[in-house]
């Protein structure tokens, strides 16, 4: 059964009952598409081809790197010596995986740090100045990989890397963090390098290595094979700005999008509704191409589940430098209250910092 109304200027509000459910769709006057209506399909060869940098850090170097602070001088300048020692030959890289190695001899290394100090940045410059095959890709990525392919599948198909990448490692589901852990050890043995990031949380920042001794406990018998990186300073999406531009009036996202050929325009309930039914391996390619996401009507999402998938989203938005305009909530007040101080805080909040810093594109976007 299909319904129309109109809900605002230009906007038709279109209801479909399928099976018994409804969905709110509104298609504006502008004629754009929606996300709501893509249907990607990535195979599994595509999904490992696509285990490199996001395109955000695709042109990232070492050299491009700016140090704001010390500690991130020193990062920048450890990372350049483990890069070298990826460099050496394969017979020489394998003596360094004895439990009893030296510091300098490790075969990984952990980024341990608050969130936009520049420690993807990093992962990715050492990926870049690495001799393949290599692999890059957040632990999500990594997991969801594992639940497509099978564990031992995954495996053979990741220890064939000089080096494993592993961006915004989590800890919060102990059921992934072991998993991570028993494949990891399973690369190592194999000979291969690791290097892998986690973001401490604000509120923890003034308290040493917080994430860092989390991380270590949890992948248990593989921390004699990390060396800890602690990288300070000030979150660089947020320099010298405010927390987060004013929303957006309906109105105005239908403006700027009908100005970006390509640009998409949901009401934000039928995307978060959507975001169910395609896996989130797929929402990569889900924005694949978009040059603008328009949003209208964003509210606060209280619910855990529906919060933690539009987290994977702005992940692969913000891989892609798609800039965002919304009308609703500011969008720095896109999660509750409670969600923020729930175990999955270190994902909210990294995807508050991420989606600011798209809307405020979405705001210079020309006109």
């Amino acid at each position: 059964m299909l319904r129309t109304g109109v809900v605002g200027a230009g906007t038709a509000e279109v209801v479909l009952a399928v099976g018994g459910r409804h969905r709110l769709r509104c298609v504006s006057a502008t004629g754009a598409s929606t996300l709501v209506d893509r249907r990607p399909e990535v195979g599994t060869d595509q999904i490992l081809a696509d285990l490199v940098p996001p395109p955000h850090f695709r042109g990232v170097s070492f050299d491009t790197y700016i140090p704001g602070d010390p500690t991130q001088e020193a990062a920048l300048a450890a990372l350049r010596v483990f890069a070298e020692r990826i460099q050496r030959p394969t017979s020489t890289k394998r003596s360094f995986f004895r439990r009893a190695a030296p510091p300098e001899g490790r075969a990984g290394v952990y980024l341990d740090g608050g969130f936009g100090v520049g420690k993807t940045h990093l992962l990715a410059s050492l990926w870049q100045g690495a001799p393949g095959p290599k692999t890059y890709g957040t632990f999500v990525e990594y997991t969801n990989l594992v639940g497509l392919l099978g564990f031992r599948q995954a495996v053979e198909a990741l220890k064939v890397n000089t080096l494993v990448c592993i961006d915004e490692f989590e800890l919060d589901d102990p059921g992934d963090t072991v998993l991570m852990s028993t494949l990891l050890g399973e690369l190592v043995q194999a000979g291969v390098f690791l290097a892998a990031t986690s973001n401490t949380l604000p509120e923890k920042l003034g308290e040493g290595r917080f994430a860092a001794e989390d991380f270590l406990r949890e992948i248990q018998g593989l921390s004699a094979h990390f060396d800890v990186l602690r990288i300070d300073g000030e979150d660089y999406r947020h320099r010298g700005a405010p927390d987060a531009p004013p929303p957006a009036t309906d109105e105005q996202v239908e403006t700027v999008v009908g100005r970006t050929p390509g640009a998409t325009l949901d009401d934000f309930r039928s995307l978060i509704a959507f975001l169910p039914e395609i896996h989130p391996s797929r929402y990569g390619a889900l924005v694949d191409g978009i040059p603008l996401v328009g949003l209208r009507g964003v509210r606060t999402l209280g619910d855990q589940a529906q919060a933690l998938r539009l987290v994977v989203l702005i992940d692969r938005l913000y891989d892609r430098d798609v800039p965002v305009v919304a009308s609703g909530v500011p969008l720095d007040t896109l999660f509750s209250e409670q969600l923020l101080t729930s175990g999955y805080r270190k994902k909210y909040f990294r995807a508050i910092s991420r989606v600011v810093a798209l809307a405020r594109e979405g705001q210079t976007e020309p006109a």
